[in-house]
């Protein structure tokens, strides 16, 4: 069979054997696609440094007729987002979207606005600070994306909450740092895209509420110094 090519997004990776990985990518072309990394943890396996969450693409797959579990020819990083990694916040929304986009889509099925949402928020997250209204932004927009558009205008919510939306909507993710927001009106959209996300999803993927904090844990304090001080 011949192979097909694709550019996409690492969503998330996990154990199939003792050296292989099943892979589930975010892509333009096909949407949400799952591929077996075959060798892909053995020490000179071609894979290998190349597949970790939002990681960036292009690749080429084989198609198997019988499953929706396609085997992973060909990789070609393009972008690997270090800075994921350097704070716990920005993993953490990093890895949230991951699951919401897993909750939210059906497997191989294409919607281009959803690639490139969230690879504007990994661009945002390793470029910028962690905004929790980046989150919110993104969960309205993923929403909209998916035929899901919340009707705040609606519902119960104050004008000022949904001036915030409309605002989240419509402001490019990485110019929400200068958006002046209401701490209380951030709280109510919050709730309500909660209670929504359960109404319209059946559940809420886990780690939402560690994805809106703002700031890592405080780290731990020093350990006190052995031996003799310096110059002594």
């Amino acid at each position: 069979m011949s192979l097909e090519p694709a550019s996409g997004v690492v969503l998330r990776t996990r154990l199939l054997t003792d050296t292989s990985l099943i892979v589930h990518w975010l892509t333009a072309e096909y949407g949400r696609l799952a591929t077996v990394a075959q060798g892909a943890r053995r020490p000179k396996s071609p894979f290998r440094g190349k597949l970790d969450l939002g990681y960036e693409a292009q690749f080429s797959f084989q198609r198997r007729r019988r499953s929706d579990l396609h085997f992973l020819r060909e990789v070609v990083l393009l972008e690997t987002h270090p800075a994921l990694r350097t704070r716990l916040a920005n993993l953490r929304q990093a890895a949230y979207a991951a699951l919401l986009l897993e909750t939210a889509t059906e497997p191989e099925a294409a919607v281009p606005e959803l690639h490139q949402l969230y690879r504007e928020l990994l661009s945002c997250l390793s470029s910028g600070p962690t905004l929790p209204q980046r989150l919110l932004a993104f969960e309205l927009r993923l929403l909209a994306a998916s035929g899901l558009e919340p009707p705040l205008t609606l519902s119960h919510v104050r004008p000022e909450t949904q001036r915030l939306a409309q605002a989240l909507n419509t402001t490019p993710l990485a110019d929400l740092a200068q958006l002046p927001v209401d701490p209380t009106a951030t709280s109510e959209l919050d709730r309500f895209l909660a209670r929504f996300l359960m109404d319209h999803l059946g559940r809420i993927p886990r780690g939402r509420r560690e994805a809106l904090a703002t700031s890592d844990p405080p780290a731990p304090p020093p350990s006190p110094r052995c031996g003799p001080r310096p110059g002594r």
